[in-house]
């Protein structure tokens, strides 16, 4: 590979122009609500947009290119489960309608309202530390991506000195991601999120044009179908199955649940939790949000089988030689991390790598810039900040305030590079790892949010159960996962041993729905038991606490929606031009539903579809995703394009309320506003 100078430049001018862009949003971030939930100022295409650059950055591409080349359009298949799953989250707005409707700044701060001062702290502590386990292997991860993408050397010598290539680029990517944060905050996270979210976007659709281009279709299927006998990157069917143990219908369906049952509870991005304008935009947002993965997911499945079809099919082995030569020199245990970046910088022609090094990088800033903001805030707002008010010490002023945060965001940025410098690389796959390590405070989490939001019998007694129950599968599972050399040295005859064993035996992904599972039961039976009933009009400011900066209409609470479309979640919020846009988001995983409904028993039958079936449906699926995926790039553009306009002149007539900063007075705590409502 030979990186052209513009492959060098392009990424360096995205830099500059995110920076320009960043400097002039610095003033709105001088106070606490408008650094940490951008005054609450967003609309829907922005926060969608931004939200899905701040989900989905680089260390999920990297998971996804291995479920890719695993699993093929099969993987696509099974997805399909989560489609009801989406219908339900899009209609209702599932937790993230009335969790905005709390104007709790951050998940901790809602717990407190909810539940207790002492929950708070507890709950924002362990998200911090399940945070900080998540996290710190994202630097690590994203830097092994670029260097391989760009085929830099591990090490260089500058003024006289050898310099660990690893360790100085994941230095100037922490350090890339604190500048942007500490300009503005999440004004400056979400605007610069939204255009490396365009650019990206745009970037990937013209990386998957290439390749369908470069690799014809009937190269692709020749290679699909050439795979090892009983399994199958394309057919769905039963014999498959049980070739595929990581990414198979259990993944999915579990994944579905998740969904739903931990709906606004992973806190790495939770900023555009709070930061609609109102309640409405942020359901509105979340609708839209179905459209996140059409384009990005695309390039995932795409990429995977190009690549196998450049190392293994007869027509390529000329130009496939350097790329599995490249490939066979990776380490065994990384080559499912690093094949996809190694084989897309040689396959890529110089010129247009600069364009998938920047889109690369932006992946990369994005979720850091999320997630460093995140759990620094958590540390501050959710642990340090009620401790100091416990205390009864002096409240801090803003500006002292947001110097904390900023320090407190140092500090996980500081973490993040030891982790990844030690920790170098997970014993097992990315997607597994993270999901145990973020079941550490979602598991027990889903629970205590849901029963929040919609029980006033959700007690702090059932909270505190829920989350104990919830952390130690997770923690349990996660040492047995990555320190096996540990426990495999006792005595295997030993009970201790035994148990690892068994648990050892399941993937990450079924030992967190066994934990989410665990604290949901125990949650219900323990808030069964609860004498008093819960004040949720208040919390919810609904009725006489009604706020009319939310502009929420006293007339469409959830007890007065009396026709079937505002039961299913379609109220009169909605407007008509509303309306069209559910029904056009829906309509894909609806459609995806039925054709999963309709198709799925075809699998079972004696005569189920043929390869050659599935090679048509998965060649039409791929070329109708594109042309769709890339029009809805086009209208979310144009629609965080006009957000952005507004959002800066709403920012600029809302006044700034110093008291708006994550403090919960005494009179509002969880166990002071319970009374019978029997």
């Amino acid at each position: 590979m030979h990186m052209s100078p513009f492959d060098w430049i392009l990424p360096i001018v995205l830099l500059i122009g995110l920076a320009v862009v960043g400097v002039r949003t610095r003033k709105y971030g001088q106070s606490v609500a408008g650094f940490l939930a951008a005054n609450r100022c967003a609309g829907r295409y922005l926060i969608a947009l931004a939200d899905a650059r701040a989900s989905i950055g680089l260390i999920t591409l990297v998971w996804y290119f291995q479920v890719g080349y695993d699993a093929g359009f099969t993987s696509v298949w099974w997805g399909l489960i989560e489609g009801p799953a989406m219908i339900f989250l899009a209609l209702t707005g599932w937790v993230a309608y009335r969790y905005r409707r709390t104007r709790a700044l951050t998940l901790a701060q809602f717990l407190e309202m909810r539940y207790s001062r002492n929950f708070r702290v507890f709950c924002g502590a362990l998200a911090f530390i399940a945070g900080l386990l998540n996290y710190g292997v994202f630097p690590g991860i994203s830097a092994r991506f670029l260097i391989h993408l760009m085929a830099l050397p591990e090490q260089f010598a500058l003024a006289g000195v050898t310099w660990d290539t690893y360790l100085v680029l994941m230095g100037m990517m922490l350090s890339t991601a604190l500048f942007f944060i500490f300009l503005g905050g999440q004004v400056t996270i979400m605007v610069t999120d939204f255009l490396q979210g365009v650019f990206c976007n745009l970037v990937f659709a013209a990386l998957t044009l290439y390749l369908l281009w470069k690799f014809p279709w009937s190269d692709l299927s020749e290679t699909m179908l050439s795979v090892a006998k009983g399994t199958s990157l394309v057919n769905p069917s039963p014999p498959s199955l049980k070739a595929e143990d990581n990414f198979n219908p259990t993944y999915w369906a579990i994944s579905a649940f998740t969904l739903i049952y931990t709906a606004k509870a992973w806190q790495g991005d939770q900023g555009y939790n709070a930061s609609a304008v109102t309640p409405h935009e942020s359901k509105m947002a979340n609708i839209l949000n179905g459209w996140r993965f059409r384009v990005l997911m695309l390039i995932t499945l795409v990429l995977p089988l190009c690549i196998r079809t450049l190392m293994e099919h007869p027509n390529y082995a000329v130009a496939g030689a350097a790329v599995r030569e490249a490939v066979g020199a990776i380490p065994p245990e990384q080559v499912a991390e690093l094949r996809a970046p190694v084989a897309l910088g040689l396959m890529i022609p110089a010129g247009m790598l600069g364009f998938v090094i920047a889109a690369m990088f932006g992946a990369y800033l994005g979720t850091d810039n999320a997630y460093l903001h995140s759990w620094g805030s958590i540390l501050v707002q959710d642990v340090i900040m009620p401790i100091r008010q416990r205390l009864g010490l002096r409240e801090l002023s803003t500006k002292a305030h947001l110097t904390v945060i900023k320090w407190a965001i140092f500090a996980v940025a500081c973490w993040g590079f030891g982790f990844s410098a030690v920790f170098r690389s997970p014993d097992q796959r990315v997607a597994m790892y993270c999901t145990l390590s973020g079941a550490i405070f979602f598991a027990g989490a889903g629970a205590v949010i849901i029963g929040g939001l919609y029980s006033r019998s959700g007690s702090t007694r059932a909270a505190w159960s829920a989350m104990f129950v919830g952390a130690l599968l997770p923690t349990v599972s996660l040492f047995v996962k990555e320190f096996s050399w540990v426990w495999q040295a006792w005595d295997p005859a030993s009970i201790g041993s035994q148990c690892f064993a068994w648990i050892a035996g399941y993937s990450g992904q079924e030992l967190t729905f066994i934990a989410m599972a665990s604290s949901g039961l125990v949650y219900t039976v323990v808030a069964s038991t609860a004498p008093a009933r819960f004040d949720l009009d208040r919390l919810l400011h609904r009725g006489k606490y009604r706020v009319d900066a939310d502009q929420i209409d006293a007339g469409i609470e959830a007890d007065q929606r009396k026709s079937f479309w505002e039961k299913i979640g379609i109220d009169r919020e909605f407007t008509g031009w509303d309306r069209v846009i559910t029904w056009i988001t829906l309509s894909w995983p609806i459609v995806g539903t039925i054709l999963f409904a309709i198709g799925t028993p075809l699998l079972f039958l004696e005569a189920p579809p043929s390869d050659s079936s599935w090679i048509a449906f998965w060649h039409g699926y791929t070329i109708f995703t594109l042309v769709v995926g890339t029009s809805v790039v086009l209208w979310f553009t144009i629609g965080g394009f006009r957000d952005l306009r507004r959002m800066f002149a709403l920012l600029e007539k809302r006044r700034v309320d110093a008291r708006d900063d994550g403090t919960v007075e005494a009179s509002l705590h969880g166990e002071d506003r319970t009374r019978d409502h029997a």
